[in-house]
């Protein structure tokens, strides 16, 4: 119930100002995480490990400069910003800007989370990134359907 009151909490919250290791510099892999994304991430986590399943976050929570040079990267990459939104936001928009959002490591902990995260309300968000996950419904309710790439977001 803590989860569930906490997880929604935060979903009706008003918002907050690729594969890219970006967390090299902070403490923690859950480092300015959304609180709920963070506890959510770590029970998963920890029944992960009891069931011998690697799992971790290659990236969470970015800075605003952080999204946007991934974000200018991804357009100079992709020849134009609606090509680029497949695959990165540009910072006003991004998950992973307001903590709540992260992706993980390795494919078999991100299949593992795909099965499970719903239990803690983690949910992957997008057919073409099986690595990305944010809380998404409430704990042991199902996920709402994928969406086929950031730009529908």
């Amino acid at each position: 119930m803590l989860v569930a009151a906490a997880a929604a909490a935060v979903l009706f919250a008003p918002a907050q100002q690729p594969d890219v290791q970006l967390v090299s510099n902070v403490q923690s892999e859950t480092d300015g995480l959304n609180p709920v994304v963070k506890f959510a991430y770590t029970l998963a986590k920890q029944d992960a490990a009891k069931q011998h399943v690697p799992l971790a976050i290659t990236s969470g929570h970015r800075t605003w400069a952080q999204q946007q040079a991934l974000w200018q990267q991804g357009v100079a990459e992709y020849g134009s910003p609606q090509a680029a939104r497949r695959w990165v936001l540009p910072p006003a928009e991004s998950a992973h800007v307001k903590g709540r959002a992260i992706d993980v490591r390795p494919i078999e902990g991100a299949r593992w989370l795909e099965r499970n995260g719903n239990k803690y309300g983690l949910c992957r968000r997008y057919l073409n990134e099986w690595w990305h996950f944010e809380v998404a419904t409430l704990p042991y309710q199902p996920c709402p359907a994928m969406l086929p790439d950031a730009s529908y977001g």
